[in-house]
């Protein structure tokens, strides 16, 4: 066992750690004690909320919206080369809809709309490299 003093907002306490995988013999924990050895209550470990970690990755490309507020550019989330481009000029699309596929570090990743629309621009074309913050598409 090892002894440490830890300061948690002001209060000192003195705790006892026991290696994993000591051969010593577990016992009963011992109460905490501060610096000024009277007992005191542990206090309660503060629990932080967790990201929620979905086990599909979806890459959202960055909106941009211009001096009109009917037209987005949609960019280039990061640098990569595109594989697939699922829409046309002309093709009228739902926020969520997915635009494009552009392969990133061996990885597929699609690129959805970010808003109801019409697609009015595709600046790209398949085998294409871009990078990051480029523009792909414009929806109006």
């Amino acid at each position: 066992m090892k002894t440490y003093k830890i300061k948690i907002e002001d209060q000192e306490y003195i705790v006892e750690v026991e290696e994993i995988g000591s051969q010593e013999q577990k016992s009963a924990p011992k109460p905490i004690y501060s610096s000024d050895s009277s007992p005191k209550s542990t206090p309660a470990a503060k629990k932080e909320p967790q990201p929620e970690v979905k086990s599909e990755l979806k890459t959202e490309a960055k909106t941009e919206k211009t001096s009109s507020s009917a037209v987005e550019e949609i960019t280039a989330p990061m640098t990569g080369k595109i594989l697939k481009i699922m829409v046309s000029v002309g093709d009228k699309i739902s926020e969520g809809d997915p635009i494009l596929i552009l392969e990133a570090m061996k990885m597929e990743n699609e690129v959805y709309a970010g808003s109801d629309g019409k697609i009015e621009k595709i600046n790209v074309s398949v085998n294409d490299m871009v990078d990051t913050g480029d523009t792909l598409v414009i929806i109006s």
